[in-house]
């Protein structure tokens, strides 16, 4: 088969036979629909993954950012609940020093009044011993006066006793005097004179 020459002009473009620009064509085709199959889609897998790409960086982002304003909002929720934990612990560690100070108080002024009750029982069984020790002495100087006045020997114990006794009850019903800080030694008896 011969080469047919073309009979319009399509100026340098023109190709001198028919057959080459059927061969052109067919190639030109085969070329469109290779592109077309191969590499227009290889495009858009790589136009799509990159697209993909900046999506899900775009959603990362977002992602992270509202984690961020979770994470932000919990911590901002962590401290309220601190300073709230804060002025709770204060406010128990104020009542408990009070409670503390009213304990203290309460043991103090208990053991205030045990030391006042000790010392009043210390002092009414020294006043006791006091009392015992001035009635005998009181009837022994009694005894002592009433032989000098009397000029004998009063030697009757039960006797005595009952006029000590007497003499004692006289002085309980009289009314209480006040008994001077200072006993002469005179007055003292014996066991009196080494105290002044």
């Amino acid at each position: 088969m011969g080469l047919i020459p073309m009979e319009f002009s399509l100026g340098p473009l023109a190709p001198e036979h028919l057959e080459e620009f059927i061969v052109g064509l067919v190639l030109a085709i085969i070329v469109a629909v290779g592109v077309q199959k191969i590499a227009v889609p290889k495009f858009e897998q790589m136009f799509n993954e990159r697209a993909n790409a900046i999506e899900g960086g775009i959603n990362r982002a977002q992602v992270i950012q509202q984690e961020a304003e979770e994470t932000k909002r919990h911590y901002q929720e962590q401290l309220a609940q601190s300073r709230e934990e804060a002025a709770a612990l204060r406010e128990q560690a104020r009542a408990q020093g009070q409670q503390i100070i009213a304990d203290a108080r309460k043991e103090a002024e208990a053991e205030a009044e045990r030391i006042r009750r000790s010392a009043e029982l210390h002092l009414r069984n020294e006043r006791d011993q006091a009392y015992n020790a001035l009635r005998s002495d009181i009837g022994r100087l009694a005894v002592q006066l009433s032989e000098r006045v009397v000029g004998e020997s009063l030697s009757d114990s039960q006797a005595v006793g009952r006029t000590v006794d007497r003499f004692l009850a006289e002085l309980d019903a009289q009314p209480s005097r006040v008994v001077p800080d200072y006993v002469p030694d005179s007055l003292a008896g014996p066991e009196g004179a080494g105290t002044q």
